[in-house]
């Protein structure tokens, strides 16, 4: 392995320098370690080189590594990602829920697995060893972009990936909770369970104190009722948990998946609202142009009516999608007025993205129509409530499309 690091300093950091060494150490340490796992699941010395970080997080390195050398055939490069954080609590959690994920999808026949390949993973170290995608542009990069045409193909074909994805991974919930088990379960397995029943109960009091709006009991007993996805047996499946567009890479095989430390099998109506609202756990939404949700939602519904007939009645389908989206509405904005720092709601990269009160407006704007269509009374005169008063604190606020479509 030809990589030099200095030692790590101790401490923190006091400057540049220091930090540069002690990223460094992070990065030289990673490689050592996939080094490590791949030896022991090929059962011979593994070389790496030339490592290139991808970009992680906070609690994660990223890295595209060489094969140096190696006496089995393997992929010329490899993708290897490392949990830095301790490997308690959340960050732990989100290790296994991967781990776990890839597993999954490993499983699967080849023309199923909507991800990169795992090769190896390595619970001391919290690390997975995956295919490389190489430099496929991702949705996000599609949507910001200046093609139109391009954006909005990337858009229908993660859309069919979507529910692709769904289709082949009905009636596996049995085989994900046992890979759980090998792993040592997180707390929750659906990461919605945690902040999803606190947000439905604590909203109408924090819309009073922030916003002077009034909830009234029928719009509170229609956001309970939605807590009920959480639990349901019928239409589960594997969700990504956040299929923010930056978690998606257009390749030339299709669409593929990244970024599974939420993954989980719930139901899907929770992934379906993300081709309504849009993007609904991404603060970096922008709007769509008219008739883009609609065009979006036939194409994953024409991949899940495969194992779901049900879903082609609207009758169906249709409640069950308003109820995700009075979820998410009502989820992200008790996280917007909860989270101290509004930065920490930011995602999607180095892409830029919209002031938070613009998404919120166009998100009640979007559960009001939505209601109404459905003759959901109660809950569309709550959410244009809520729009009057956000207005009233924000002042006139309009979600810009995103760059492609503007």
């Amino acid at each position: 392995m030809e990589i030099a690091a200095d030692p790590p300093g101790t401490g923190e950091p006091d400057g540049p320098g220091e930090s540069e060494q002690l990223a460094s150490a992070e990065v030289l340490a990673t490689v050592v370690a996939a080094e490590s796992v791949l030896s022991k699941r090929f059962g011979a010395r593994i070389h790496l080189a030339e490592p290139e970080d991808l970009g992680g997080s906070e609690r994660s390195i990223v890295l595209r590594v060489k094969v140096a050398a190696s006496p089995f055939s393997l992929p010329r490069t490899l993708a290897v990602k490392r949990y830095v954080r301790p490997a308690g609590g959340a960050t732990r959690d989100s290790w296994v829920r991967e781990a776990v994920s890839y597993q999954l999808f490993t499983a699967l026949a080849a023309e199923d697995r909507m991800c990169p390949e795992l090769f190896a993973h390595d619970s001391g170290t919290n690390l997975l060893v995956m295919e490389d995608l190489g430099r496929a542009p991702t949705l996000a990069e599609k949507l910001h972009g200046d093609d139109a045409r391009a954006a909005e193909g990337a858009l229908l074909s993660w859309a069919r990936s979507l529910g692709r994805l769904h289709a082949s991974t009905a009636g596996r919930e049995a085989d994900f909770d046992a890979l759980l088990r090998r792993l040592s379960p997180p707390k929750s397995k659906d990461p919605l369970t945690v902040d999803g029943p606190i947000a439905i109960e604590a909203l109408p009091l924090l819309l009073a104190g922030e916003f002077g709006v009034d909830t009234a009991p029928a719009a509170w007993d229609a956001a309970r009722r939605t807590l009920g996805l959480l639990d349901t047996a019928r239409h589960r499946a594997f969700s990504p948990s956040d299929s923010c567009p930056d978690n998606n890479l257009i390749t030339n095989r299709g669409v593929r998946f990244l970024d599974f430390e939420g993954g989980c099998v719930r139901n899907m109506m929770f992934d379906a609202a993300y081709l309504t609202v849009p993007f609904p756990s991404c603060w970096c939404a922008y709007a769509l142009p008219p008739g883009m949700t609609d065009a979006m939602l036939a194409a994953w519904r024409a991949e899940v009516r495969v194992m779901w007939p049900d879903l082609d009645d609207d009758a169906v389908l249709g409640p069950r999608l308003l109820d995700a989206q009075v979820f998410w509405v009502w989820l992200t904005t008790w996280q917007f007025l909860t989270v101290p720092d509004l930065e920490q709601l930011g995602s999607g990269g180095s892409v830029p993205r919209p002031h938070q009160a613009d998404v919120l407006v166009a998100r009640w704007t979007g559960l009001a129509a939505a209601a109404r269509r459905a003759k959901s009374v109660a809950v569309a005169e709550h959410a244009e409530a809520v729009v009057t008063g956000l207005r009233s604190r924000f002042g006139e606020r309009s979600l810009p499309l995103y760059p492609a479509f503007d």
